[in-house]
């Protein structure tokens, strides 16, 4: 296994511990929108959106 794997998920094993450690209530406001949701749920929907982003950009380089 290489280095980059392991580094990939050791991130993603931290991220897994902090997003389950973090399951309050939360209020998100977007534009006009408001609504309640999990903090676990934000930060993992973040993290997705993130990776896209990141793939996105990777893939339009090459």
């Amino acid at each position: 296994m290489s280095w980059k794997w392991i580094f990939i998920i050791a991130i993603l094993l931290l991220v897994i511990v902090f997003t389950a450690q973090n399951y309050d209530t939360v209020q998100i406001k977007f534009l006009v929108w408001s609504f309640k949701s999990s903090s676990a749920i934000s930060i993992f929907i973040s993290l997705v959106i993130g990776f896209l982003i990141g793939l996105l950009m990777c893939i339009k380089k090459d």
